[in-house]
């Protein structure tokens, strides 16, 4: 016996062990935890985006209070702590009511939009904080960068254009000096006939050339050397930012970014001044070579040194255009705003081009969103923060909430109404009573069951058995109208029907078949050889279901072998308190069975006993 109960009490260590831990690492904990991780993460990350956008677009401090009724203030971040909360739980809500078992489609149809606006606030301002996290330091660094190449870009333009400029002036004077030793040597450089030597026209000719010479190393004096040590100075700006918080950060980037900038601008500037003032001097020289002789201010005339000023005049006044990108500081709370803007204006552009493509018949409109060219980065960003959100997706359909318990409590008007139904069918049933109707109600497996035999099954030749039939048909579809009976479903009739094909679960056969096997083993025990041989012969226990026990309990309740062949089975729907049915059966009927009964028109029934209901059926 002590051995018995050590056993027993093993049994139930491992059994409360096994418990434990399927509590705790079961597949429902597993997903429930893996819910509260994900949905710690996503606030979070929510939180602390929203946040920072507020921070990133805002003027006024971030820890700025609100004042309430009362003289108390709350932070501006402990409201957003509060919101952001509120708003992910509801989140996590609506999606579970999503996927929630037997939810009415219109009950989806409210919280299934309501959840996917809350995700994409969530993935919004999400977006924002893995992206700052990610990609805002890099993107700070390639826009200082693009920047400084821009300008770059816009010196090395303005260097050409020097060198251009220079080029065309070291072309102008070399003819000018031809030109003036021709001039020397044999005349006729001007235009008119002329004699070789130094005269008049050898003197203009020499104006005409000490001008452009003297143009020539003004503008690389003024000009050209100034340009290109500012171009210089630019192209060693410095490539790194310092600073160890964002501010100092942010600081020293919109330091190097305007110095940059004004540093292209200026270039820029003084090149077109420059070039204009020299345009102006080259075409006032052309202007004097290309006086005709003869005319008024006649002194060299010079059409080809003339069209050389010209052409150097021209490319001299060519302004620079600078096209400088956008530098903007990403890390922080400037970043997550920067993020979350362009996120919005991408899905903006995206959803617009779908909606015109649509629209269109499925046809290219020819034009584009405006949208930016998405980064790996951004990729990676925005695929962190879709992982979350999708992981609680995937959970809650996983693991949906169970349908709430349909508990209501029976109203006395129903009472009242389920009590006539339940009298009516006692006055209508020959020999029936109170009692005998409650005997048609069983318990089975967590739930309740009302058990009929089919009306068709019935003897036809017993009228007493087909008008009791009957009459319980009625109250059957009276009892479903008030929807305190419903009928199982196919999938429970199936389950129902499995449970009578096994074997017993709590059958004794092979339990004391093992013991008697034991004690022959021990040997010198004295046992009677006829019990010994009823335990060895004995053929195990059928599993007995629902089935089982409705036949049974049409035989206590005086049903003839053909009627309880074919059984009809309801099941109760539970209410709070009592089971409803046998709850008005309580009320309606408290003495104990055998007691004479009044029927629902004034009369009496007789008593119906178990034994006298089995002896009726034989004798029937």
């Amino acid at each position: 016996m002590a051995e018995t109960s050590s056993s027993t009490s093993e049994t139930t260590l491992k059994d409360r062990i096994a418990a434990a831990i399927d509590y705790t690492f079961g597949r429902n904990a597993l997903i429930g935890w893996a819910s509260l991780m994900l949905l710690a993460i996503s606030g979070y990350a929510t939180w602390s985006g929203m946040n920072d956008f507020i921070v990133g677009v805002s003027q006024s401090p971030a820890a700025q209070g609100r004042e309430i009724p009362g003289g108390l203030s709350v932070t501006n971040e402990a409201l957003v702590i509060a919101i952001v909360v509120a708003l992910t739980f509801l989140m996590w809500l609506a999606l579970r009511e999503t996927f929630g078992e037997k939810r009415t489609f219109g009950q989806r149809l409210i919280t299934f939009p309501l959840y996917f606006f809350l995700a994409l606030w969530s993935i919004g301002f999400g977006y924002g904080f893995w992206w700052s996290l990610i990609a805002g330091e890099e993107a700070t660094r390639t826009s200082l960068s693009n920047l400084q190449e821009d300008a770059r870009d816009a010196g090395a333009a303005v260097s050409a254009r020097l060198e251009a400029v220079k080029a065309q002036l070291d072309g102008v004077v070399s003819w000018s000096e031809t030109q003036m030793t021709r001039e020397e040597a044999s005349g006729g450089s001007c235009g008119v006939p002329s004699g070789a030597g130094q005269g008049p026209l050898y003197n203009a000719r020499k104006s005409v050339r000490d001008a452009v010479a003297t143009l020539r190393d003004g503008i690389q004096v003024s000009w050209i050397a100034p340009v290109e040590k500012e171009v210089a100075d630019l192209r060693a700006a410095a490539q790194g930012l310092e600073g160890a918080t964002f501010e100092a950060r942010q600081k020293a980037f919109e330091e190097k970014a305007s110095a940059v900038r004004s540093g292209a601008r200026r270039i820029a500037q003084r090149s077109n001044e420059l070039g204009t003032s020299t345009a102006s001097e080259m075409r006032a020289l052309a202007q004097v070579v290309s006086v005709q002789p003869g005319k008024v201010g006649f002194s060299c005339y010079d059409p080809t040194l003339a069209q050389r000023l010209t052409q150097a005049a021209d490319q001299a006044n060519q302004p620079v255009v600078l096209e400088l990108r956008a530098a903007e500081f990403t890390e922080g709370p400037a970043g997550v705003a920067n993020a979350v803007k362009r996120l919005w204006e991408n899905m903006g552009a995206y959803a617009g081009g779908l909606v015109a493509y649509v629209a269109n018949g499925f046809q290219a409109t020819g034009v584009a969103g405006q949208s930016e060219a998405i980064s790996g980065r951004d990729l990676i960003a925005l695929l962190a923060t879709l992982g979350i959100d999708l992981g609680l997706f995937v959970l809650a359909a996983l693991n949906p909430p169970p349908a709430a318990p349909q508990r209501r409590r029976l109203s006395p008007a129903v009472k009242a109404q389920t009590r006539e139904a339940i009298n009516t069918a006692v006055a209508r049933a020959p020999n029936a009573n109170m009692e005998w109707v409650r005997r048609h109600f069983i318990y089975h497996n967590n739930a309740s069951y009302f058990v009929i035999p089919n009306l068709f099954s019935c003897d036809p030749a017993n009228d007493e058995e087909s008008s009791r039939a009957l009459a319980m048909n009625q109250l059957a579809g009276v009892l479903d109208d008030l929807d305190l009976v419903r009928w199982p479903d196919p999938k429970e009739l199936d389950r129902l029907k499995e449970e009578e094909k096994g074997d017993s679960k709590t059958d004794l056969t092979e339990i004391r078949r093992e013991r008697l096997q034991e004690l022959e083993k021990r040997g010198g025990i004295n046992l009677d050889q006829a019990k010994a041989e009823s335990i060895r012969s004995a053929e195990p226990v059928r599993n007995h279901g629902l089935f089982s026990k409705a036949e049974r309990v049409l035989t206590i309740s005086g049903w003839s072998e053909q009627a309880r062949r074919d059984l009809e089975i309801y099941k109760l729907v539970d209410i709070e308190g009592l089971t409803p049915i046998l709850d008005v059966l309580n009320e309606a009927n408290s003495r104990r069975a055998g007691d004479v009964q009044p029927t629902a028109f004034g009369g009496e029934m007789k008593d119906v006993t178990p034994s006298k209901q089995i002896q009726h059926e034989k004798n029937s």
